[in-house]
């Protein structure tokens, strides 16, 4: 799984990680997204983007798509043997609805064992910038900016450390990436970490 805050840049590597995980394991692998992923996945997405709600209206919309997600796209993939390379999943919701929004972490959890019980990421990069960098780099594309993307800096200050705690909790999942280094380093790092897998 790929995650971190918006302007963290980790969608720019989405295609690296993919090319190196097919090319070193010989595997096919499936990229895909959350929210979205499926046809209702995505439908839900527009809705979770653009129409305000609040945070618990969120969390819940967000575990509704992933449960299609996961049935249509994820299991299915899983079943044939690919490897599935997913743009956010359920830290994000963590991270965002419970660090960001204030919902209840076990409200969270609680959700969590039901809609994928015993399935968790075998790896996770989380792109890490700063609130301020990530806000910067947001300014720099703002077009058509989503409700998250016009969030605040505290807001995403308190996205940030619920991810930068899991990294420490879950350490020999988390493979921390500094994406405030040059495209070049960041690069090298993905690949020594695929490698090491």
């Amino acid at each position: 799984m790929v995650e971190g805050i918006d302007g963290a840049g980790k969608s720019t590597h989405l295609p690296l990680i993919c090319s190196e995980i097919q090319a070193r394991f010989q595997v096919n692998t499936v990229l895909t997204r959350e929210p979205g992923g499926s046809d209702l996945g995505e439908a839900i997405r527009t809705l979770l983007l653009h129409q305000p709600m609040d945070g618990e209206t969120e969390f819940l919309l967000a575990f509704a798509a992933r449960r299609d997600h996961l049935s249509r796209v994820i299991a299915p993939a899983l079943a044939r043997g690919d490897w599935v390379v997913c743009d956010r999943f359920t830290d994000s919701t963590r991270a965002y609805q419970g660090g960001g929004r204030g919902v209840s972490m076990d409200l969270i959890e609680r959700l969590a064992a039901t809609v994928h019980a015993g399935l968790e990421p075998d790896r996770v990069f989380l792109f890490d910038a700063s609130a301020e960098l990530a806000y910067s780099r947001r300014t720099i594309r703002a077009q058509d900016e989503d409700r998250f993307e016009q969030m605040d800096q505290a807001f995403f200050t308190r996205v940030r450390e619920v991810y930068l705690q899991r990294a420490k909790v879950f350490s020999q999942v988390y493979e921390v990436i500094d994406s405030s280094k040059p495209l070049e380093d960041i690069q090298i790092s993905l690949k020594k970490s695929i490698a090491s897998i």
